[in-house]
């Protein structure tokens, strides 16, 4: 694992001066952090501010900056204008990075930044990633998984750091809680963005709101199960959810687990 952050550091430094694409979690917080140790004020961070993530995650982006004193850029994005995005095919997530990222490397070019760096691993090798060939066609580095570090020992190395972020739970944009081909509207992003700001708030740690038309599919990990089960619980987020627009409120007995939306894709695949 030294090894790996020793191997980080270098090619980071070989890059000169990079944008990070900065979205306040366990990977890109550690990536610029370090990226930051590397290159000081060569390494500045771009967030994409949008209706796809929980407003908490933009000011835990801007409050890290100001903290490490790392230049922090944020660009708007409202990705909801693109009909063809909304309509929320299988390569959404294709159609949402190539912006993103276009808008980060024009302005790391305006910035006089050499390079775009984002903050995928290895274990994001194995899902289902579109939003990956729109970041090899637009030259973007991904540092974390050139030197091969995995997630567990991102957060193992983020503890060493340091970084509040190494116990943090993993969340992917609001769009990835929708089945494919149901329509990304504002609506259902409030939705989803309050049933899972409540989930947060009641303590749970990783878990995700899945939403299917107007029902809400309920992931928790299988060590929670117990915890969402109690009485009060359960009547109190049956209550809040239905107050956001849900009609029915279900758990996954399967429990957490990451691309849930994309194993429909697999078995399509395998038929």
């Amino acid at each position: 694992m030294e090894q790996k952050l020793k191997a980080l550091k270098t090619y980071l430094k070989e890059l000169g001066s990079v944008a990070v694409a900065y979205s306040s979690g366990v990977d890109s917080t550690f990536l610029l952090k370090t990226a930051h140790e590397v290159l000081g004020d060569k390494a500045v961070a771009i967030t994409v501010q949008s209706s796809l993530f929980p407003k908490r995650e933009l000011e835990e982006a801007i409050a890290f900056c100001e903290e490490e004193k790392i230049r922090h850029i944020i660009i708007e994005l409202n990705e909801l204008e693109d009909m063809e995005f909304t309509k929320n095919p299988i390569n959404r997530c294709y159609l949402c990075k190539k912006k993103v990222f276009k808008m980060i490397k024009e302005a790391a070019i305006e910035n006089g930044l050499q390079y775009v760096v984002e903050g995928s691993n290895m274990d994001d090798l194995n899902d289902y990633r579109p939003g990956m060939k729109a970041i090899v066609e637009l030259e973007i580095k991904s540092p974390l998984r050139v030197a091969g570090l995995s997630k567990n020992e991102i957060r193992k190395l983020s503890q060493a750091a340091g970084l509040k972020t190494y116990c943090k739970p993993s969340f992917a944009c609001l769009a990835s809680r929708f089945v494919y081909g149901e329509a990304i509207t504002e609506e259902k992003l409030l939705m989803v963005d309050q049933a899972e700001q409540l989930l947060l708030d009641l303590g749970f740690h990783q878990f995700r709101v899945r939403i299917h038309g107007t029902l809400a599919r309920i992931e928790v990990l299988p060590e929670e199960f117990d915890k969402m089960m109690k009485v009060e619980t359960r009547e109190k987020i049956a209550s809040a959810f239905r107050s956001y627009g849900f009609s029915y409120v279900t758990m996954d007995l399967t429990g957490y687990r990451m691309g849930s939306m994309n194993e429909v894709i697999q078995s399509t695949k395998e038929e």
